[in-house]
């Protein structure tokens, strides 16, 4: 199966949690006792539909067939006070990162941030109360036991950002993959093609005294990703999540700054709260420049953001790249 097939970021399934009992209607009877009191037991509760974090996972393509979930309904109440057994819950194991809507409203119901963490996503049906709930001084023999509360239903998406600390942010072809293959032990896709990766690559890198940290070759924008040309929403969607944005931009570019206001302004285009995250610039295949190219390149980028000048092929620099985006990623908060 192609690279392209393996990384599931969206899904769309159909839910329905379970339908709760109905309550028991029912009087003791036995042997000694003809005309006893009410014990109408409670209906089950339904099965809820539940959304469990796995850090083990990085895709939703074990969802990918997984188009009707339908939770066990509560089982009814019985005599002698009996409650009916509560409906199985299901439980959907998805990758850190995974939101969840509402198809119908757009609505953010979940999200899931942490290994382990469960939210119930579809409550199942209350059950209802049998008739032994409802007796009472003056109604010694109720003759009325409450149905199961209807499930829920409902079409919904299942969404993939991606959770890593750098977001590496450029155009096809910037040396986003290269830096990656160096800087981590990922093995992208590498190419001299537009869009040779089409998704999110993650990658550990290692840091002094056993640290690290997660960086993301996110796929290449170009211009109109805003508006959902080329790979569009489907990129940006993951750099939401990015504490750090790194903008690689390669030496042999015609215009450095206009390159960077382009990938900018795509951001900004796309959710404009994208421009409050750390940025930072890295001018990549600099070994191909002289001091003097350098120095002409220096002017040209924006003053108040941080830039590097690096090289995966040589390995400038890569050292400095990692001390910048640490500091980056560590800078006190300011209130």
């Amino acid at each position: 199966m192609s690279e392209r097939n393996n990384f599931i970021d969206y899904i769309r399934i159909f839910c329905r949690s379970g339908h709760g009992g109905a309550g028991a209607r029912h009087f003791m009877r036995n042997k000694l006792t003809a005309k006893g009191g009410p014990d109408g037991g409670d209906g089950g509760r339904g099965g809820h539909i539940i959304l469990k974090g796995n850090a083990q996972l990085w895709t939703l393509l074990h969802l990918r067939y997984y188009k009707n979930v339908h939770a066990e309904d509560g089982e009814g109440g019985s005599k002698n006070n009996c409650t009916g057994k509560d409906g199985k819950d299901i439980i959907i194991e998805v990758p850190l990162g995974t939101i969840a809507k509402d198809e119908e409203t757009g609505k953010v119901e979940a999200e899931i941030l942490t290994d382990g963490q469960e939210v119930i996503f579809l409550k199942g049906g209350r059950g209802g109360l049998g008739n032994s709930n409802f007796a009472t001084p003056t109604n010694q023999v109720p003759e009325h036991a409450q149905p199961g509360e209807e499930g829920l239903e409902g079409w919904k998406q299942i969404e993939l950002k991606v959770l890593a600390d750098v977001g590496l942010v450029g155009f096809p072809n910037a040396g986003k993959s290269t830096l990656l293959s160096v800087i981590t032990a990922a093995k992208p896709k590498i190419a001299n093609y537009a869009f040779t990766t089409l998704t999110p690559q993650l990658g550990m890198v290692a840091y002094r005294d056993n640290r690290s940290f997660c960086i993301a070759d996110l796929p290449g924008i170009i211009e109109g990703a805003a508006e959902g040309k080329g790979l569009g929403h489907r990129f940006l969607r993951h750099i939401e999540r990015n504490a750090v944005l790194l903008f690689l931009i390669p030496a042999d570019s015609n215009d450095h700054k206009k390159e960077f206001e382009i990938l900018k302004n795509e951001l900004a285009e796309f959710n404009p709260e994208l421009l409050q995250k750390e940025f930072i610039i890295a001018i990549s295949k600099s070994d191909l420049l002289d001091d003097e190219l350098t120095e002409a390149i220096k002017k040209e980028l924006p003053s108040n953001i941080p830039h590097i000048f690096i090289s995966s092929a040589t390995q400038k620099n890569l050292v400095e790249l990692k001390d910048l985006l640490w500091a980056a990623l560590n800078k006190p908060i300011t209130v």
